[in-house]
């Protein structure tokens, strides 16, 4: 499909599930949890959505268990969900505070996997949960990340019963291989900073034009601020927050940061403010 092209059904429903996830996270969650669905089609529409994409993009959530209906104030609307909260909660730790980088003294943690192929579906989900958890890929049946995150792959691995088929180990890497490069190889950091430089230049323009204004329209800042989130919230979750002194002198992380905190600053407040207008 070129760019020129309009999205099909199913784009645009995936587009109003990336973007409405987002809304929950950013919005949502700071309006008692709950959110009217009148209110909510409205503030999606204004970010360039459609109302049947919407409601289906609701729909499916409230399926996967993120949301159950609930009227308040006389208005139909959808809570979210133990479950949904807590997984809002724990990505907020990343995203609206990134990846802080790890202290190099304190090590490794490496998780080596003897996985059968008659658990072939589980194997898939525990490598698949790794990586999401900033987990590289050193090799066919191992995986490297900080020592901080033992905790984060035990329960990974105890969450899908794979005990007994991994073990785990914490400790200094001794090897006459440069750090760097293996570190490198097993995650694409190339990548990741590509992603980091493509925000700050995507935003640049941005934060110059709300920065020369005395102050900015509330839909226009709820329209932003929905959409610089959205973008910036897959980025630090690909970040394992490796070591500083192990990564490019010229490391556009921090900087990518640095940018993602402004615009909140300025566009935060009036964005909340208007939506808040389309709550009962």
């Amino acid at each position: 499909m070129s760019r020129s092209d309009p999205p099909t059904t199913t784009s645009r429903t995936r587009i109003s599930r990336t973007l409405l996830v987002s809304f929950l996270g950013a919005v949502v969650r700071r309006r008692d949890d709950w959110m009217p669905i009148a209110g909510v089609v409205e503030l999606m529409r204004q970010a360039g959505q459609d109302a049947p994409g919407v409601r289906t993009a609701v729909f499916r959530l409230k399926q996967r268990g993120w949301l159950e209906s609930q009227s308040r104030a006389g208005a139909r609307g959808y809570a979210l969900t133990d479950r949904a909260s807590a997984v809002l909660a724990q990505g907020d730790e990343v995203i609206w505070h990134s990846r802080r980088p790890a202290d190099l003294a304190d090590g490794w943690c490496i998780v080596n996997l003897s996985i059968p192929e008659a658990e072939r579906r589980k194997r898939d989900q525990l490598r698949t949960h790794l990586a999401h958890l900033g987990f590289g890929n050193v090799g066919t049946a191992m995986w490297l990340a900080p020592a901080r995150m033992r905790a984060a792959a035990e329960g990974a691995i105890g969450e899908l019963g794979m005990d007994k088929y991994a073990a785990v180990f914490v400790g200094a890497y001794v090897g006459s291989r440069d750090l760097t490069s293996l570190l490198y190889e097993s995650w694409d950091l190339a990548a990741i900073d590509d992603s980091y430089r493509a925000f700050i230049d995507d935003h640049e323009r941005l934060v110059a034009e709300l920065e020369s204004r005395p102050a900015v329209d509330p839909e226009q800042a709820f329209v932003h601020y929905l959409r610089v989130v959205d973008t910036w919230r897959q980025l630090p979750f690909r970040d394992p927050g490796l070591p500083r002194e192990l990564l490019a002198a010229d490391w556009s992380g921090p900087a990518a940061v640095d940018r993602f905190e402004r615009l909140v600053a300025l566009l935060e407040g009036p964005a909340l403010a208007h939506a808040a207008r389309y709550w009962p």
